[in-house]
């Protein structure tokens, strides 16, 4: 019997993107001064003129294209290839926004060039020991056919809340736990 191979997911939006920063300082720009204040992740109880211009933003090649790079995926990152775990960039392909999949494949080719990656609308049926990904949702969805999966979620406000015995929380002060945890995951 061949060795599984010691796959690492790594999502782009939340993870290795600084999406929700960008999304709140483009809605920023936009807001009259007699409006709230809406930060991303705009949320389904959002007015729905607060949704229309975020759909507005993201239409954009070039929004999605020139994402930063948000440090804590990439330390991570860093750590799974030290560990020589194959990287693969895992990310939700938005139904009805073609030109999201163009700038995301854009920024991977800017961003990871050497990386393999996968578009898909369905992440849970994608093979990894190891998903990276802030998304409760998403993480739910691929742990429900991986019992013996492991996540790393990058911390956000968004998610400080989620707990799960197979998710590790990285807030940037724990990336000896982040090692601990890559390593368990290699070894089963």
């Amino acid at each position: 019997m061949s060795e599984i191979e010691n796959i690492a997911l790594f999502d782009m939006d939340g993870t290795l993107c600084d999406y929700d920063a960008v999304l709140s300082a483009d809605l920023e720009k936009l807001r009259n001064p007699d409006e709230p204040i809406f930060s991303s992740p705009i949320r389904d109880d959002a007015p729905e003129y607060i949704k229309a211009r975020a759909n507005s933003i993201k239409q954009s090649v070039e929004w999605w294209e020139n994402l930063p790079k948000l440090q804590l995926g990439w330390d991570i990152l860093k750590v799974a290839q030290i560990m020589h775990y194959r990287i693969m960039i895992l990310t939700q392909a938005p139904r009805t926004n073609p030109n999201a999949l163009a700038g995301k494949l854009r920024w991977i080719l800017k961003n990871a060039p050497d990386v393999d990656f996968t578009m898909t609308r369905d992440k849970g049926l994608v093979y990894g020991k190891v998903l990276v990904d802030d998304f409760p949702g998403y993480i739910k969805r691929w742990l429900r056919w991986r019992p013996r999966g492991t996540v790393i979620m990058p911390a956000s406000q968004e998610n400080q809340h989620y707990s799960h015995h197979q998710v590790l929380r990285y807030d940037g002060t724990n990336l000896d736990a982040v090692r601990i945890l890559l390593e368990k995951a290699k070894l089963r």
